[in-house]
């Protein structure tokens, strides 16, 4: 059975884009489950799967997250990844997707866990708003109009990989991806062809899917008058090659096999390598003249 990827909301599980892509695990929500439950539901994720990743945005409710917490500390157990996710809300579950993807192959629990953060540099999220003026989680600069500072009308934001903010009837593009994508885009109250024509074309996209918009996107935009999107590596055998050639290395504490510089699971940094010392050196300074 392929490791359990578990989601804190329904608007983070996507249609998959194969008939091999599993499923993820919804938590249920703490205002809708006591802790004994929580702790069962977990109990048995665990025992079916053996090992459970768990991603969440960094915007969940500070009470999720501390119970997320506290019943991992309660069943002691390394075999329970939580994995804060800082991109978008649509940005958050296109990686839950490619999680997904990747829990179906041989990857380790340990490489898996830390495949998302590999991932996650290469999905190109962003929206088109109606205004830019109460952004204020990405970090960018509403451009001023040509001939004035007017800071009205429509502009597209990227969140990442890297922040960039542009008006939408302007000449200045967005920084799209350099690879083959698939364009997975939420229809809002604005109109979507800025993002299935222009953008699409410009980024060179594969093909587009429409998905209904999350529910935290209005507040992590700050409007309601938008059409979010993220960009990404649809082909599993792509994300599997990408993950698969990152080196790997055991981690010190809890023994999992890992990729990057942290484990998943239990959080340890990976212990760089030492420089061996020439035989007959020691590591104790020399004393000063006159010491004891």
């Amino acid at each position: 059975m392929p490791i359990a990827i578990a989601v804190t909301s329904t608007d983070l599980v996507l249609p998959p884009t194969d008939q091999h892509t599993p499923g993820a695990h919804v938590l249920t929500s703490p205002r809708h489950q006591d802790f004994p439950a929580a702790l069962a539901e977990t109990t048995d994720l665990v025992g079916r799967h053996g090992h459970v990743v768990v991603l969440y945005p960094t915007t969940t409710p500070l009470p999720y997250v501390q119970r997320l917490h506290a019943v991992r500390a309660m069943l002691e157990s390394d075999r329970i990844a939580l994995l804060p996710s800082a991109l978008p809300p649509l940005g958050t579950a296109v990686l839950v997707r490619q999680l997904r993807q990747l829990s179906a192959c041989d990857f380790s629990p340990g490489v898996l866990g830390a495949s998302a953060r590999l991932l996650a540099h290469y999905i190109y999220a962003g929206a088109l708003l109606g205004s830019g003026s109460r952004l204020d989680r990405v970090p960018v600069t509403l451009p001023a109009r040509a001939g004035g500072r007017q800071a009205g009308g429509q502009c597209a934001v990227l969140a990442g990989p890297t922040p960039q903010l542009v008006r939408a009837d302007g000449d200045v593009s967005l920084a799209g991806p350099q690879f083959s994508t698939t364009l997975t885009y939420a229809p809002g109250t604005l109109g979507s062809e800025w993002v299935t024509r222009r953008l699409a074309r410009q980024w060179q996209v594969q093909a587009l899917h429409p998905v209904p918009m999350p529910a935290e996107s209005a507040t992590w935009w700050a409007t309601a008058k938008l059409v979010e999107f993220a960009a990404a590596i649809p082909d599993v055998s792509l994300l599997y090659q990408m993950v698969s050639q990152m080196r790997q290395e055991a981690c010190h504490w809890c023994g999992l096999t890992l990729i990057g510089d942290r484990c998943a699971f239990c959080s340890a940094p990976v212990v760089a390598e030492r420089t061996p010392r020439a035989i007959g050196t020691s590591r104790r300074r020399a004393l000063a003249p006159g010491a004891g």
